[in-house]
């Protein structure tokens, strides 16, 4: 960068430097994803300026407008295409325009808090932001041409303006500015005129300044009127203040579920103010549903929809987490990869569940069951992907039972605390609603016995099973598996042991491969049969979701259990020696096996079990003198 001659009052003309030129062609160009965020850069510069001259007062008054009103202000003009950003700030130096304006990466913020470090008695928690450089020069996405009137707070300081167009090169000369401060002009490019919008210019700012610490104004009307409750002691914090805040930030109209605040301190320094919703937003469950955290750092707004801060089954918590340790990238709009994110979220996640676990307890378990109605099937999928968590998250989820009302959920430890004396496994049923699984066969044994059976309704319990095999030595077994360890006491009045062979020879002659085999049942009490899970097979939930996710999924052969004390079965035993029955004998065999496929959901051909069902109805009414 060259210079003219600084002793006139003339105005001198900078060259940018060739590097710096391209430079600004990608910022201008290919930086910034929104270009609205120019106006957040110009705000946090002006935060700056303001912290800087604030911090300065209190051990010098001797500046120039000692008791100016520390705010900004920004001004409109649609006429003109005009933006103006004023503030009172700590001004600029002809040094300051030339090494901090004029150079890219410079923002001469991160020089400041190295010297605040030099004084021992002088502030050392100032949260200043702009060391990021390059925010000023993102006007020029928006602006074909800049003016910045400003003035340093030494009283013998000369003001100055800066004007450029952002291209070769920029001048700087005396101005007529007495107040202290910096006023920035943008005169808009001629497609850019909403930005000279006062609806437009609030929104932006309510987006991504909110919490700056000083009020701006637009045309006179303070716009950032939500505190930032974040870096409030919690005892200072009121019910109503913190809704007001919950629905600013969620767009919500009801007030929250509960909250969580902390500041933390340490290795890595965050403030966070969280909450639960009341009810699950619409969408929840779909893939592009945003989550809930916003990034600032140091009150200036980062980042929405964060994904790094919080694992997928916590994306419906609503908040703000607000650090100044992270790495970001030279726009600010994204978050580098780095571990201060993994840790932030590590206590964020510890710290949520921990909540929630003191909500389960006798203290709050109303607030815990509206919490498990609203988010209990996507809390419940972490345990398909948590592993730092999963026993705090194990101890959290909730499920219905036999043993409970339709809406009563348990846990998994009241469940164990229930079992009966000798019961070595925690007994489940998978299925769509709670209705069709208290009518399955499969728990007819364990209703005669009075055994609980946790009824599996969500979709997402066939994935997180096999996530928790065990809880306290129990293993998680289902009802409906082949290989179920029963009691070995038997229901007097059965088919005998060569009776029942003959019988189940016979059916598996006429299924065939259909099945993967048939077995005499000792779950059954009232039904005739049912069909369960082979050794290698799905639980029928399970298939019934792959055949929703690929409609060419065959899912395995079942194995058929047969009640050999139904009056059913013995009927058959008894019509097989009957000359001419045979017929009979395979179509109620069928008939059987397509009434467990339609309760197991599986039946492909509903017509011709209807038709089967007409045909025996016929002969079963048919007279004895035209039989």
């Amino acid at each position: 960068m060259s210079t003219s001659n600084t002793a006139t009052p003339a105005p001198e003309t900078f060259e940018y430097r060739a590097e710096m030129k391209q430079l600004l062609h990608l910022i201008v160009h290919s930086l910034y994803t929104h270009e609205e965020i120019f106006l957040r850069e110009l705000i946090s510069n002006a935060s700056d300026a303001l912290n800087k001259v604030r911090f300065r007062l209190l051990t010098d008054r001797d500046i120039v407008d000692t008791d100016a009103e520390q705010r900004i202000d920004i001004r409109l003009d649609e006429k003109e295409r005009t933006l103006t950003v004023s503030d009172a700030g700590i001004g600029m130096t002809r040094e300051d325009l030339i090494d901090r304006i004029g150079t890219i990466a410079s923002s001469g913020t991160l020089a400041f808090v190295e010297e605040l470090k030099k004084k021992k008695d002088g502030p050392l928690n100032a949260e200043l932001i702009g060391q990021f450089g390059v925010g000023f020069y993102a006007a020029f996405m928006v602006a074909d041409r800049i003016v910045i009137h400003t003035r340093h707070a030494d009283k013998d300081s000369t003001p100055l303006c800066w004007t450029s167009d952002g291209a070769g090169s920029y001048t700087i000369e005396e101005s007529d500015r007495t107040a202290r401060g910096t006023e920035i002009t943008l005169h808009l490019k001629e497609d850019k005129d909403e930005f000279a919008k006062k609806w437009r210019i609030q929104s932006i700012i309510r987006k991504y300044s909110n919490f700056v610490d000083f009020p701006i104004h637009v045309d006179g009307e303070k716009v950032n009127t939500v505190a930032a409750l974040w870096h409030r002691p919690k005892s200072e914090l009121k019910d109503d203040e913190l809704t007001e805040f919950y629905k600013f930030i969620s767009a919500d109209a009801t007030e929250p579920l509960g909250h969580l605040h902390l500041g933390i301190e340490g290795v890595v320094a965050f403030r966070t103010l969280l909450f639960v919703p009341k009810k699950a937003p619409q969408g929840m469950f779909r893939e592009d549903f945003e989550h809930g955290l916003h990034l600032y750092s140091s009150k200036v707004f980062i980042q929405d929809d964060c994904k790094s801060l919080l694992p997928e089954y916590l994306r419906f918590v609503r908040g703000v987490v607000d650090t100044s340790d992270l790495p970001l990238n030279v726009s600010r709009e994204a978050t580098q990869h780095s571990p201060v994110m993994a840790k932030i979220q590590k206590t964020l996640v510890s710290k949520l569940l921990g909540m929630l676990a003191t909500w389960a307890m006798d203290e709050d378990p109303e607030r815990f069951n509206t919490f498990t109605r609203e988010f209990g099937p996507l809390f419940k999928s972490g345990l398909s992907t948590e592993f730092e968590h999963r026993d705090e998250l194990t101890e959290l989820i909730r499920f219905e039972s036999t043993r409970g009302e339709k809406g009563d959920m348990t846990s998994l430890a009241a469940y164990v605390d229930r079992m009966q004396e000798g019961q070595k496994a925690i007994y489940y049923i998978l299925g769509d609603n709670r209705q069709a699984l208290e009518r399955h066969p499969s728990l007819e044994y364990f209703r005669a016995n009075d055994i609980e059976v946790l009824l599996m309704t969500d979709p997402v319990d066939a994935f997180i099973v096999p996530s928790i095999p065990k809880y306290k030595d129990h293993e998680l077994t289902s009802v409906e598996t082949s290989d179920l360890k029963l009691d070995d006491t038997k229901a007097k009045g059965g088919l005998s042991k060569k009776e029942s062979g003959k019988l189940i020879d016979r059916i598996k002659s006429v299924l065939g491969d259909r099945v993967e085999d048939v077995k005499p049942s000792e779950r059954l009490v009232d039904s005739v049969a049912t069909l369960v899970t082979g050794k290698a097979g799905m639980d029928a939930q399970m298939e019934r979701m792959m055949r929703m996710m690929d409609e060419n999924f065959t899912g395995s052969k079942k194995v058929l259990e047969v009640n050999m004390r139904h009056p059913l079965m013995k009927n058959l035993a008894a019509l097989r020696s009957q000359p001419g029955r045979e017929k009979d004998v395979e179509a109620a065999i069928e008939q059987v096996f397509a009434g467990v496929e339609l309760i197991e959901g599986t039946l492909e051909e509903p017509e011709t079990l209807v038709s089967r069902m007409t045909d025996l109805l016929v002969r079963a009414t048919t007279p004895d003198s035209e039989a």
